[in-house]
């Protein structure tokens, strides 16, 4: 008996200890997701593009490197080690595949206003005498850098602790228009910070509530001392990088070597510098030695963390959420998940580790530099138009007006209050005010919503019927849609959507009659953090399957919510599943017809849910007439 009991009691540890150990493995792929695609790394297909591809990118994004640095107010050497360590860190943690991570134009501004404040270029005690005996930089240098990499640090901390707390989750307070207005407010910021660059003018630095008119009226009040050989050389470089890059653009497909544009710039003004000698002849301002190697880690400046608390909000809010969009982004268009939550902590380790290396604040951007590089003279005036062409994205922005003025007039007028405030005060100010902004117009919309009560605005009614009554259309879903479709709940409408189709057709249950079977699902509108592209629907074996929107209920909806409708319709077109939507309001079909390319080969807007079938019986029954007469 005993030894029964032993054997038991053993077994049932073994069993503790596997599922422990199961735990421990399902928790360390979930948190390093480079336990996941690494060991399914295809070495025989992907290796030489990706090598190829990556050595292209680090000689192009070198240049950026050095210039964000100089945006940062350090040495243009910490640019490059802010290119370096994070792309590391990130590529272990991180889950956006075709992302990196490293110096970013509106995280190293950011920094800038705490460098400038703490160790200010005008109360200068140090010399250049005074060497530091790290890398040969002065002590005036390795100051500012040590508070750069302070506020990375805290900045870091902030996301790692918001990790924690699953705060990943609150991102679909995140509406396009508020990231969209945020992010070109702050390129507006950068851009002009680096006008006293392309001017070629000595300029205290400013910053704070309104620095961007105290900007521009300093420069007309001193427009007089523009250097005409650095304004000429800024509108040289400016062409010639926005002429390249538009090419480069526009034949991408042929060619597979992109020119890097950036880099050849700057090793034709370097050389142009030295043999002229600008610095003297002209009084142009340069970079000056680069200097090599990576020296030991050494820990930020952790007693000054209690005077750059506010920097290090701003970079750990507007880095992630600049960095998730483009995340999400990447993985909607190669369709595969991100985890909102899991970014917080990949790009707070990036943040937190790269400090010990005297690294600047970095968050995700479209090919950050991967390599260290060690050159020579540059001009400052190059460096800046490197940085107002590499916002050229972000400034395009302003594109999207039309569309949200087409869309929906509220969240044009949020995009446009959201950069006024922006540009007003800060990155972080103008994104708290859009998120707040965004809330208190959907709520002050829920309660005017005819068909709604307050307690509805967490929820959304979705009434599932299944289509049984003739055999020709036995593959027909309907859906009605009985309150508004906001960033609220459109996530989760898609993601609850899919689900429904998906077990119902897992066991479809024959009915009587159409008004009879009915199934309803609340749908809990807080986003789950995930992307949707790992669900899957498939495809109809025998008949074309349709789905039937009824927007009889939708009382209104925002971008958010249009976007989810025309990714749907999209989604489920790539899986031949037809989508049709009756009792369309006019502002609906308007909206749906200018943000998307819905195709002109069916109808896809009815009057009413019968005419909908109707349509889809008759389109049935015209296939089956074609099969014969091919026959």
């Amino acid at each position: 008996m005993a030894g029964a009991k032993r054997r038991k009691k053993s077994a049932m540890w073994r069993k503790i200890h596997a599922l422990r150990c199961e735990d421990i493995k399902l928790w360390c792929v979930r948190r390093l997701p480079i336990l996941k695609w690494a060991p399914s790394y295809n070495l025989k297909e992907n290796l030489i593009p990706d090598t190829v591809s990556g050595m292209m990118l680090a000689i192009q994004q070198v240049p950026q490197g050095l210039a964000f640095a100089v945006l940062s107010s350090v040495h243009p050497v910490f640019g490059l080690y802010g290119s370096l360590f994070p792309v590391i860190i990130y590529a272990v943690f991180g889950m956006g595949r075709h992302v990196a991570t490293g110096t970013f134009a509106l995280t190293s501004l950011i920094s800038a206003n705490a460098v400038e404040r703490l160790v200010s270029s005008a109360s200068n005690n140090f010399t250049t005498s005074n060497n530091s005996g790290v890398l040969g930089l002065s002590e005036f240098e390795m100051q500012r850098i040590g508070v750069a990499a302070a506020v990375s640090f805290l900045g870091g901390i902030i996301q790692v602790a918001m990790f924690v707390l699953h705060l990943g989750s609150a991102t679909f307070l995140l509406t396009e228009p508020v990231i969209s207005a945020m992010t070109t407010g702050a390129a507006t910021h950068v851009v002009t910070s680096q006008v006293k660059y392309l001017l070629g003018m000595k300029m205290p630095y400013i910053s704070g509530p309104l620095g961007f008119f105290y900007i521009y009226a300093y420069i007309f009040e001193n427009i007089k001392s523009v250097q005409l050989e650095a304004l000429l050389l800024s509108l040289v470089s400016l062409v010639v990088l926005v002429l390249v890059k538009e090419l480069n653009e526009k034949f991408k497909r042929k060619i597979k070597v992109v020119l890097p544009i950036d880099f050849i710039l700057i090793i034709a003004t370097s050389i142009g510098c030295y043999c002229a000698d600008l610095e003297y002849t002209y009084g142009l301002e340069v970079v000056g030695h680069i200097p090599e190697g990576i020296p030991a880690p050494k820990a930020p400046f952790l007693n000054i963390l209690s005077e750059v608390v506010t920097e290090a909000f701003g970079v750990a809010l507007v880095g992630y959420v600049a960095s998730l969009a483009l995340a999400q982004g990447s993985a909607k268009q190669f369709k595969y998940s991100v985890d909102d939550n899991q970014e917080l902590l990949a790009h707070g380790l990036s943040n937190v580790i790269p400090s010990f290396f005297f690294c600047i604040p970095s968050a995700a951007a479209m090919g950050r530099t991967a390599l260290l590089y060690s050159t020579g003279a540059k001009t400052q005036c190059v460096l800046a138009s490197i940085i107002v062409v590499g916002l050229k994205g972000m400034l395009m922005q302003f594109r999207d007006l039309k569309k949200y003025w087409n869309v929906d007039k509220i969240d044009w007028s949020i995009w446009v209050s959201t950069y006024v405030f922006t540009v007003c005060f800060a990155a972080n100010v103008g994104l708290l005010y859009g998120v707040v902004c965004t809330i208190v117009i959907v709520i002050f919309r829920f309660q005017r919503a005819k068909t709604l009560s307050l307690k509805n605005m967490k929820e959304v009614e979705c009434k599932f019927k299944t289509e049984a009554d003739c055999e020709s259309l036995q593959q027909v879903k309907i859906v009605s849609v009985n309150n508004p479709l906001v960033f609220l709940n459109a996530k989760k409408f898609h993601h609850d959507l899919i689900r429904i189709i998906q077990k119902d057709g897992a066991s479809t249950q024959p009915h009587d009659d159409l008004n009879k079977c009915e199934q309803n699902t609340l749908l809990n509108p807080v986003s789950n953090g995930n992307c949707l592209g790992e669900l899957s629907l498939q495809p109809c074996p025998n008949e074309r399957c349709a789905l039937i929107l009824d927007c009889s209920g939708l009382t209104f909806f925002d971008y958010t919510g249009v976007s989810v409708l025309l990714q749907i319709y999209m989604d489920f077109k790539n899986r031949s599943i037809d989508v049709l939507l009756a009792h369309c309001k006019a502002s609906l079909v308007k909206a749906m017809q200018y943000s998307g390319n819905l195709g002109s080969e069916n109808p896809i807007f009815f009057e009413s849910v019968s005419s909908a079938i109707g349509a889809i019986h008759l389109n049935r029954n015209f296939s089956k007439l074609n099969d014969h007469s091919e026959v």
